[in-house]
């Protein structure tokens, strides 16, 4: 269970603080449930009821400063997340964003990083699905490392390329 003052990463809400924890009596329910009231950090004024017991939304703990000073020396050993298959690959993605999972982000960023490499070589443009969930991946990742680091997004763009670029040398 999460403490009151906590930050939390909410699913496709990113990064929230639980203001509260608290029971709601909705309409056709025979209980009462506990809920976190979050405020998600990018909507000071949103407020988002999330059920203490749910499996339905990821839900975790923000990293600390030193989980993310690690995960960034470790990118060059995250392997890519290389899916052949148009349709799986979408998929994978999808899981990907929904885990919450910092380092499954590295592996599709990393996978769509080469595919566009890849494709760029052959003298074609990245797919629309890659674009989309290359954005994504990265707005979640940079926006966790900002907040723990106390850094600024190019700082951290800065600093995971320099990371790429070892991978990149050492293939």
């Amino acid at each position: 269970m999460f403490q009151i003052g906590e930050y939390v990463v909410h699913g496709n809400d990113g990064i929230c603080e639980v203001k509260d924890i608290t029971q709601l009596e909705l309409p056709g329910g025979s209980s009462k449930r506990q809920y976190y009231l979050l405020v998600p950090q990018k909507e000071k004024n949103g407020r988002i009821y999330s059920p203490v017991e749910s499996s339905k939304v990821q839900t975790r703990k923000v990293i600390t400063k030193q989980e993310a000073d690690t995960l960034i020396r470790e990118i060059p050993a995250i392997q890519a997340a290389w899916v052949e298959n148009e349709k799986l690959r979408e998929n994978v993605y999808k899981e990907a964003i929904k885990s919450c999972d910092l380092r499954e982000l590295v592996k599709i960023i990393k996978n769509m990083y080469l595919r566009r490499q890849e494709r760029i070589s052959s003298g074609k443009k990245a797919t629309v699905l890659d674009d989309r969930y290359f954005k994504l991946a990265e707005d979640k990742l940079y926006s966790e490392l900002v907040f723990v680091t106390g850094k600024d997004r190019n700082q951290i763009e800065k600093q995971i390329e320099q990371q790429a670029a070892q991978c990149r040398e050492s293939v």
